[in-house]
């Protein structure tokens, strides 16, 4: 599984721990976030996120900014992205078992790093539990026409 990762300047030092996250468990992460910390624009890099979790459907994204709003709001414009907000490990559980989320978005003023950790932990390692949840996406995909 392929990963994606974008930030803003308010998710930076969440930004560097993740990286060093994946790179300790040998998953593939690409990051998409700015070189150098200065203000940006959210909506930006999560363009830049989804655009490449669409066209790689076997991969995920993960979002950071201060809150995580913005970016949960921004990729939840893209049609085929479904980003969940998460503050805690059992959101993102649920965010991956019953919503098939192919985003995680998280707010560095909002969660620790230890507390991202085992947020990281949890949407890693949940798959979707299918059956009446994939019914419910449909649902919700059908509002996109």
């Amino acid at each position: 599984m392929k990963y994606f990762l974008g930030t803003d300047h308010a998710g930076m030092n969440a930004r560097d721990f993740i990286v060093e996250y994946f790179a300790k468990n040998r998953i593939e992460l690409i990051d998409l976030s700015p070189n150098i910390i200065q203000k940006v624009d959210y909506p930006d890099f999560a363009k830049k996120v989804c655009v490449q979790v669409l066209k790689n459907p076997d991969s995920r994204g993960i979002l950071v900014c201060g809150s995580g709003i913005g970016m949960s709001i921004a990729a939840n414009r893209f049609k085929g992205i479904r980003a969940g907000l998460c503050t805690d490990a059992y959101m993102a559980k649920m965010t991956r078992a019953h919503n098939d989320a192919n985003i995680l978005c998280m707010g560095e003023r909002i969660s620790g790093l230890g507390e991202m950790e085992s947020i990281l932990e949890a949407f890693i390692h949940t798959e979707f539990e299918g059956g009446r949840h994939y019914q419910r996406i449909c649902k919700i995909e059908e509002m996109d026409q």
